[in-house]
């Protein structure tokens, strides 16, 4: 097994002082890591039925993609008010650094689908927070909320306590 660690920079600062920003982007740089995090992910999924993959912006695509082909599933961007070109329905959140929204299509989950819940990094847990309301207000039944990262000090859990959480890693 890898040292998933090894593959995830700190960039201090980023996007604003104070913030230790997490970087998956080198997990993504050699085919056999971005092979192996999959696998970690997968790996805890085995035998459970899901019907979707929601994927939050950005990075909880670069995964969330890869999840729902591997497990024969259908994929659910996430994304910021103005980027989805149908109907759809919004949360708003606080991120450790601002206030932001979320929107999902009204007609990408249906009522009773099981549905996987997927981003890069649970930090305050405010995204994860708004993206499970948005796939519970469609009536979808969340299996899990899945992350490669975890940032233990800002608390995420405590906004997600109803679900059960997957991390590969935490900080």
């Amino acid at each position: 097994m890898f040292a998933i660690e090894q593959y995830i920079r700190n960039i201090p600062d980023f996007p604003k002082k104070g913030v230790q920003y997490k970087d998956i982007t080198p997990l993504l740089l050699d085919p056999k890591v971005m092979e192996a995090t999959l696998d970690a992910l997968l790996k805890p999924l085995a035998g459970q039925k899901i019907d979707k993959v929601v994927g939050v912006e950005a990075r909880g695509f670069l995964f969330g993609i890869l999840l729902a082909k591997e497990l024969n599933a259908g994929f659910v961007p996430i994304r910021k008010p103005g980027k989805l070109p149908y109907d759809t329905i919004s949360a708003t959140y606080d991120l450790e650094y601002g206030t932001v929204s979320i929107q999902v299509h009204t007609d990408a989950i249906l009522p009773g689908e099981k549905v996987l819940m997927h981003d890069d990094v649970l930090a305050t847990g405010g995204t994860a927070s708004a993206a499970c309301s948005l796939i519970e207000r469609l009536g979808g039944e969340i299996v899990a909320c899945n992350f490669i990262l975890e940032l233990k000090d800002l608390k995420g859990r405590e906004k997600l306590k109803e679900f059960d959480i997957r991390t590969l890693v935490s900080y």
